[in-house]
């Protein structure tokens, strides 16, 4: 099977390991505990080195097992459509079968959990789509697991191996059909490949670099002081400062790059540099300049990164520092870039720009250009006979008519035609890229529902390797049946040039791509000049045959005088000229032929000198490494890589030397398992080294954030060596987004009104309702100043980041100008932007934060931001947690960027607002609350209001309510025909007042006084909210209330004063006369009902009929 994925499974394996255990062993989280040991800081040995990090990566691979069956219910589900034995299948020992999924989308039952199968997958077959942890194990259909080993993309089958066969003897005999569904639970590739370089023999493997770091050393990142020299003093440095000059780096970088090439040329012992860049240091740029200057030498350098993420960034630098055109949209020299790995975890086609170093797309475009019958050597010779005796191919053209007149063109070259002749006038290099990548798709996708549909109806699970998947091979050869219609033959004029113009197309399609995409020890210089010069000439001839009105025999005898004898003479130069170009080239050029694409993959990375991939990718080079060795390695964000997976690079064959690019002050790697993550299992070996003292390159320039931005972390993170760029210290790095001091370059705002969530992962929806409201506010700024702005919302918290991407949908999506990029702190680790808002989420008695005071992870998140930088939070408890958050709130405070949210009128109706939605209502029915600190008349709630209002679940009702109060207090009233829903009697005419809120709901309150200091004011007494049904039973118990107060009392409780169309409260000095001071200075609160009014029948069937 060619373009085939194939993980190797070596004896002993991991997946041995995983396989052996019962499904009560993957649910027994103390299986594997006892085995780990804290991994130490030195080694005595290599054998012991690689030996201490085994029990960890089974503990972590067995957490994370455990972990996926937890959440069972939603792993992702395929059904299978055939499963067949596959060659090879021995029961016992292995048992592997050939597998087809079902087509993607067809499964509807599947509540969007459509799995889509990768290679290094663990899933479980069942027969039930799961729901819990018991659905694996039942008694028809016992736990069974599978390893996805290997995927053979024409077809789409996939090869599994399983712990026991599938399909027990009686199902085979009886060819039984069974329903089956493949369950995702984990992704095994890494670990798998982490296993085999803990098991290479210590006696074969690459060494070298290993023992250099197991124990302490003096001299640990030091220069060689001979190769330094030599650098300093050769060719080498001119090339250095050119690169450094043209891309403007500081001193601590040209120093990092100077000292990083010497290993270039040093043979006599190995090293390992280590090069220490904080945020916003040009890390990037650094890598970037030392990628380019060993391009340049021709010095085979493999670039690793943690993540794919990672990794495309360095690759994208680098390209931009070296791409250059040398006409025709060809790019000499991108031959000894590659770029490899998962294109769908890569999103590759998001990447227009690295499309021409990915492995896939130029394994398919040259494996084109080297296919026997229709790539470059075909085209050559045809256009070659074409231009020399033309008359002799069109003879042969007919004869062939005559023999096959419904010969086909190959699709893909079909393809090909369509781009190269659709950019004939504007050549767009990322358009047929494009066109051409799409093209590998939709035809792999054809093969794929061609295979598929030549599938249908056969039987499935008879494991007798005669189903569907051999019969669509089978069915191959068969062919419809069609109707003919007869071909009228070409003219030789037309014949003439539409051949000339298909075998053009072809060649300028493969001098391109060999130019661009050949190595350069494969292809010379000379012949990619001779190349472009034939691709010249092609053009001028094409454009020359297009012009030209001529005849049958002016094509045949193109030196003959006529009306167009000047015509047909260019055409004739320009035909010799070419001929004898493309002549030129067979001698200087020997095309190797493939059939394969896997072929063409290992020519490619056996000829390429500079490699990106993951650390874990980096797997393919042990089989992969042709005849000049790989011997600098260079770990971009090294610090996040688990020392156990840099192992997997460090010992590829011939490797000398490492150059590792990191900060052990942010995050590291991501460890499941608490156990291993005391154990050190998710330690880089970059801090390793940093721990045994070895020298560090430090990049001291930061280049990102504002300075007030950059303050904090500079002090607390760096003891003060990093120093501001000129750039961020400029006028015009000072921006104001939105009005006012709160939203300035840095500032804390407090939330003091929001609750966390007591889940695993927490959230706080106040915080939620207050980032939702600024960005908003954002956005209209944005819109109507015409700017562009990206915003990143960062918490450390996976439910807060779900949270808010619900909050906010997709109301700023495919908004070019406003971007909104919400993600973990551990997912931003990398990126930045321009306005970057935390949310801290905690907000407890306690003090309690929990993870959140991780320095690293502190530390990330406030190095995101470019200008503005505001952190939302719980003032008291991030104080009394006494963790690096007290000293960020301190900070704040002592430098005057402390705010308060409800200071803020937007954000103080959004906390109101999103309190009364959660029904958190408490903290606002007091009189010095958000809603009515501000307000002209004071409110006292009465206890049968508050549990009145504590039953309604409709937050929109509670909205409305809120709302109403809102107004009272500031002084409006309703018109008086619009405002009762019973006729009052006796006392409570007087004083009662009954507004209706919304469907059969009325807010009852009356205005009465209390005693402030030396005076007596008005205030707003709210009895309660019910249904109008209940409101003549409150009445009764009113009048008896109010026939208490005395007739001074009522008077100033009817008094009214009038601001414009406003009601304000009136206050009374205490020797005006109140005739019963006692009663007028009774606190409220004594008051007392006889009879508390409960919840009515009629106000439970409308709180049913609201919810």
């Amino acid at each position: 099977m060619s373009n085939a994925k194939k993980e190797k499974c070596p004896k002993p394996s991991l997946i041995d390991l995983v396989f052996s255990w019962s499904l009560g062993d993957v649910l027994n989280q103390n299986l594997c505990k006892h085995q780990v040991k804290r991994i130490p800081e030195t080694f005595m040995s290599t054998p012991y080195y690689l030996k201490s990090f085994i029990p960890p990566l089974i503990l972590e691979t067995h957490t994370e097992l455990f972990s996926s069956m937890t959440t069972i219910s939603q792993a992702p589900v395929r059904e299978f459509s055939s499963i067949e034995t596959s060659k090879g299948f021995k029961d016992p020992g292995n048992l592997v079968y050939n597998v087809l999924f079902k087509q993607m989308g067809n499964a509807a039952n599947n509540h969007g959990r459509e799995y889509e199968p990768g290679v290094g997958d663990l899933i479980a077959l069942t027969n039930v789509m799961p729901k819990r942890i018991e659905d694996l194990n039942k008694p028809n259909r016992s736990y069974l697991i599978a390893y996805v080993l290997w995927w053979d993309e024409r077809s789409d089958v996939f090869i599994i191996l399983t712990t026991k066969p599938i399909f027990d003897q009686s199902d085979v005999q009886t060819n039984k059909q069974e329903t089956l569904f493949a369950v995702y639970l984990i992704n095994m590739i890494t670990s798998v490949r982490i296993w085999n370089a803990l098991h290479q023999d210590p006696e074969g493997m690459n060494k070298e670099v290993i023992e250099r770091v197991l124990q302490p050393d003096s001299l640990g990142g030091e220069d060689c002081a001979i190769c330094f020299s030599k650098v300093k003093n050769s060719c080498i440095l001119s090339e250095i400062q050119d690169i450094t000059d043209k891309s403007n780096v500081n001193d601590s970088q040209e120093e990092a790059i100077l000292s990083s090439m010497s290993l270039s040329v040093c043979r006599h012992l190995n090293n390992v540099k280590l090069i220490w860049g904080p945020p916003g240091t040009g890390k990037t740029k650094t890598i970037g300049c030392l990628l380019s200057a060993l391009y340049r030498l021709k010095c085979r350098t493999l670039a690793c990164a943690p993540t794919n993420t990672a990794i495309l960034q360095v690759a994208a630098r680098l390209l931009s520092q070296v791409t250059g055109s040398i006409g025709h949209g060809i790019f000499y020299g991108l031959g000894d870039i590659i770029l490899f790995g998962n294109p769908k975890r890569m999103k590759i086609e998001e990447h227009d720009d690295l499309l021409d170093i990915f492995l896939d797309y130029r394994a398919y475009v040259l494996l084109k250009c080297f296919a026997p019958l229709t790539g470059w050597t075909h085209s050559l010779v045809s256009m070659i006979h074409l231009l020399e005796d033309p008359e002799d191919q069109y003879t042969r053209y007919l004869q062939g008519m005559e023999e096959n007149p419904d010969e086909e063109v190959d699709s893909d070259e079909d393809v090909i035609s369509r781009v190269t002749k659709k950019n004939e006038v504007e050549r767009n290099r990322n358009s047929i890229k494009k066109a051409i990548f799409q093209a590998v798709k939709e035809n792999k996708e054809k093969q794929k529902r061609k295979g598929k549909g030549k599938g249908k109806g056969k039987g499935k699970g008879n494991g007798n390797g005669k189903g569907n998947v051999m019969a669509m091979k089978d069915d191959h050869k068969k062919h419809d049946e069609e109707a003919k219609i007869p071909v009228v033959p070409l003219t030789f004029a037309e014949f003439m040039k539409k051949n000339f113009n298909a075998l053009s197309g072809r060649l300028k399609f493969c001098i391109e791509n060999f130019c661009t995409h050949l190595p350069t020890s494969v292809i010379s210089l000379e012949v990619v000049s001779n190349m472009v010069t034939a691709l010249g000439s092609i053009e001028s001839l094409e454009s020359l045959l297009l012009n030209v009105n001529a005849s049958h025999e002016c094509l045949k005898k193109l030196s003959n005088e006529g009306s167009t004898a000047s015509s047909l003479s260019k055409i004739s130069y320009e035909k010799q000229n070419l001929v004898d170009i493309l002549k030129s080239l067979p001698p200087l050029f020997p095309v190797p032929i493939f059939i394969e694409e896997s072929d063409v993959k290992i020519f490619i990375l056996e000829n390429a000198r500079l490699f990106f991939c993951t650390a874990s990718s980096s797997a393919k080079l042990h089989t992969c490494q042709g005849k000049d060795k790989v011997e600098l390695l260079v770990i971009d964000e090294a610090a996040q890589l688990r020392e156990c997976e840099s192992v997997i690079p460090l010992t590829l064959p011939d490797i000398r030397h490492a150059i590792l690019i990191g900060d052990q002050c942010q995050l590291p790697a991501m460890v499941q398992s608490k156990v291993c993550d005391e154990a050190n299992f998710g330690r880089s070996l970059f801090e390793r080294l940093v721990l045994l003292g070895y020298k560090k390159h430090l990049l001291n320039v930061q280049y990102r954030m504002h300075p007030s931005i950059s303050l904090f972390p500079k002090k607390e993170f760096y003891n003060g060596q990093i120093l501001d760029g000129a750039n961020v210290k400029d006028g015009c790095y000072q921006k104001h987004f939105l009005k006012g001091e709160m939203y300035s370059s840095y500032s804390f705002i407090n939330i003091a009104q929001g609750q966390e969530s007591n889940w695993r992962s927490k959230k706080n929806m106040v915080e939620v309702a207050v980032i939702s409201n600024i960005l908003g506010s954002l956005f209209k700024e944005c819109i109507s100043k015409k700017n562009k702005v990206s915003i990143g919302v960062i918490s450390p918290y996976k439910a807060q980041v779900q949270a808010i991407l619900e909050k906010i949908g997709k109301t700023y999506s495919g908004k070019c100008d406003f971007t909104v990029n919400v993600r973990s702190v551990d997912g931003f680790q990398g990126g930045e932007e321009d306005i970057i808002i935390i949310s801290t989420v905690r907000s407890n008695g306690k003090g309690s934060v929990g993870f959140l005071s991780n320095l690293n992870r502190v530390n990330v998140a406030l190095t995101r931001a470019r200008y503005c930088l505001w952190i939302l939070g719980n003032d008291a408890t991030l104080t009394n947690s006494n963790s690096i958050w007290k000293k960020v709130v301190m900070d704040a405070k002592e430098r005057g960027c402390f705010y308060n949210a409800n200071e803020d009128k937007s954000l103080a109706h959004a906390i109101t607002t999103s309190l009364i939605q959660l029904g958190q209502q408490d903290a606002l029915l007091k009189m010095d609350s958000l809603v009515f600190r501000d307000a002209r008349w004071k409110l006292c709630f009465r206890d049968d209001f508050r549990e009145s209002f504590a039953r309604i679940k409709n937050s929109k009702v509670r909205e409305e309510v809120f709302s109403m109060l809102n107004k009272l207090s500031n002084g409006w009233r309703r018109s008086y025909p619009t405002r009762t829903a019973f006729v009052l009697e006796g006392t409570s005419s007087q004083l009662l007042e009954q507004y209706k809120v919304i469907s059969d709901i009325f807010l009852i309150w009356s205005v009465d006084i209390v005693k402030e200091n030396s005076s007596y004011v008005q205030v707003l007494m709210v009895w309660d909210v019910l249904p109008s049904s209940s409101i003549p039973k409150l009445v009764k118990r009113m009048d008896t209330i109010f026939g208490n107060f005395t007739v001074d009392k009522m008077n100033r409780c009817k008094s009214r004063c009038l601001d414009g169309k406003l009601v304000v409260p009136m206050k009374f000095e205490v020797d005006e006369g109140c005739s019963d001071v006692d009663a007028l200075s009774k606190p409220f609160s004594s008051l007392s009902l006889m009879d508390k009014p409960k919840s009515s029948s009629s106000f439970s069937r409308w709180q049913s009929k609201q919810s």
